[in-house]
């Protein structure tokens, strides 16, 4: 993860001179810097993930490099939790693969089409499916990777549909041919196809996904409505401005309000820039892979949103996220109170 801020501790620890340091770092950066704080001394990682949460500067990445340790934490205090009646678990996600036609640049998971299948497979999407009804799962997403890369994947959205409504994301570009016939089987009133369009206009769209992809996703779109489905268009951009305009574009093309999508590009996966998030920053969303429970889908192969490797039995899976969720609760509640004044 690149850094706005480069600090190299040697093997200074915060008994020895690292706290000063930090202050003075957190003095001249502006909220949202991210800092970068090297080191050979292994005893610092648990005490400034400590001094991070005290202070509401986020702990975002641990990485090893060369045997020394590198730890990047954002400036500024944890934004407020959305309010959000959505019990956790009622959303579920599903990465069904990695791989993908397009090589977007900033893919929070890093997809490609030479990034590795790592396939969540149609039996244990069936299994899944089958547990998932006695949880009270009320929407299923179901994305990848490319998940019409599958041969399979009309069964497997037709599995995710016969327990909850279901909305498979996707760029679009391959809905011709023996995909779209995948669709035939698929009820219309369950299952809703989310596809990616950044811009009105080709230019930046292309910038991220390659050339030639705004007018292909543009087709797609015509046949996902041809063939009778809900179509849901979703945006990842980078600033204000994008926003607005794909707003008004939206406007233009009689997009209802229910089925905009637009968001900012995460600093996860491949991106170089973006919003820099953590754990304590997101709201659970139980998001299944081939390699285990994860977090939230925008960092579902991420170490440090990564729940359990144990998929089954689903329940206990969802307890795990749950019990997550309750001690980042109760450890904001205890800084809540050491905050306390009187």
């Amino acid at each position: 993860m690149k850094a706005d801020i480069d600090l190299d501790i040697g093997r200074k620890t915060f008994a020895s001179g690292l706290l000063p340091q930090l202050i003075a770092v957190l003095r001249r950066s502006q909220p949202g810097d991210l800092v970068a704080v090297t080191g050979d001394d292994d005893s610092v990682g648990p005490e400034l993930e400590t001094w991070c949460r005290f202070t509401g500067n986020p702990l975002l990445e641990t990485t090893i490099e060369g045997g020394r340790a590198r730890r990047v934490f954002r400036c500024g205090t944890v934004p407020a939790r959305v309010s959000d009646d959505r019990p956790v678990g009622s959303r579920l996600w599903l990465y069904t693969n990695f791989d993908c036609n397009l090589h977007c640049d900033y893919c929070c998971v890093r997809s490609s089409p030479t990034a590795p299948r790592r396939e969540l497979g149609l039996e244990r999407v069936q299994r899944i499916a089958r547990e998932a009804a006695e949880l009270g799962v009320k929407e299923i997403f179901v994305t990848g990777g490319e998940p019409f890369l599958l041969e399979d994947i009309g069964e497997i959205l037709l599995s995710c549909a016969a327990i909850a409504p279901s909305t498979v994301l996707t760029n679009g570009m391959l809905l011709a041919g023996r995909r779209v016939e995948s669709l035939q089987m698929l009820p219309r009133d369950r299952v809703v196809l989310q596809i990616s369009l950044d811009s009105p206009t080709p230019e930046l769209h292309d910038l991220h996904r390659g050339a030639g992809t705004w007018a292909r996703t543009r087709e797609g779109i015509q046949r996902a409505r041809a063939q009778g489905f809900r179509v849901r268009l979703a945006a990842t951009i980078s600033t204000d401005e994008e926003a607005e305009e794909f707003r008004q574009f939206l406007d233009k093309e009689k997009i209802a309000a229910e089925d905009r999508v637009i968001r900012r590009i995460a600093l996860r996966g491949a991106a170089n820039e973006g919003v820099a998030v953590s754990r304590a920053d997101l709201v659970p969303e139980v998001t299944i892979t081939a390699d285990g429970v994860y977090w939230h889908p925008v960092g579902a192969e991420d170490a440090d949103l990564l729940v359990t490797r144990d998929i089954f039995p689903l329940a206990e899976s969802f307890a795990a996220v749950r019990r997550a969720f309750d001690r980042e609760g109760e450890h904001a509640n205890k800084l809540a109170r050491i905050f306390n004044c009187a």
